[in-house]
């Protein structure tokens, strides 16, 4: 799957000169948490986050009272609470790449670009989403854990026997297993009994970690 189709298109976004106080009124008009932040020319040249706007604000300890806070507040402009080093992501990228991305990088989100232009934004949000989807989360069926050879034409032949017992495969998730002989599945399926299934996970003798 890739980027372009789990993003939010045509993100909101904010300008360099807008106030601190006017940025989080938008976010909070529409309830997001975070700006890519474009010139003139449209040019992406930053990102602020709910996290910048409330650093950028004055401490707890603060002698000044809440007039001379909110003066302050629309005098401070977003380029200068900005991140301007922008980690980004093409349109054409696969999901799991935003993800890793995102994870080494230690970011919320990634604006998404189609050449130079900003045509998205990739959130964390989006990519819980995405996961409820793979793993069928939204679909009644039975689900399985269990571990497999890795060796070709598995998955196939299982498929096929859950093929032939009228069963729907709704969803497929592979992941590493300590054991580089073996892949852990994580299976779901519909059109089938329970007793019907767990009998072909037998016959193929595999390592049945859950069934529900």
């Amino acid at each position: 799957m890739i980027i372009a189709n789990v993003m939010t298109r045509n993100p909101i976004f904010a300008s360099p000169d807008m106030s601190v106080n006017d940025a989080r009124a938008l976010m909070t008009r529409e309830k997001i948490g975070k700006l890519p932040v474009l010139d003139k020319n449209n040019r992406l040249v930053g990102i602020v986050t709910k996290k910048d706007l409330v650093k950028a604000g004055p401490s707890a300890a603060t002698t000044l009272d809440m007039y001379e806070i909110s003066y302050l507040l629309t005098k401070l402009k977003v380029e200068t609470v900005m991140v301007k080093n922008v980690v980004t992501v093409q349109q054409t990228e696969v999901v799991e790449e935003a993800a890793r991305i995102m994870a080494d990088s230690d970011v919320g989100c990634l604006p998404v670009m189609k050449g130079e232009l900003l045509v998205g934004i990739i959130t964390e949000a989006d990519l819980f989403r995405t996961f409820v989807n793979m793993f069928g989360a939204r679909h009644d069926g039975i689900r399985a854990t269990f571990q497999v050879e890795e060796k070709p034409g598995m998955i196939a032949k299982l498929s096929k026997s859950i093929a032939d017992a009228a069963g729907n495969i709704v969803s497929l998730v592979t992941f590493d297993v300590d054991d580089s002989a073996h892949r852990r599945c994580t299976l779901k399926v519909t059109g089938i009994e329970r007793e019907k299934f767990e009998q072909i996970l037998k016959e193929y003798t595999l390592e049945v970690e859950d069934i529900r």
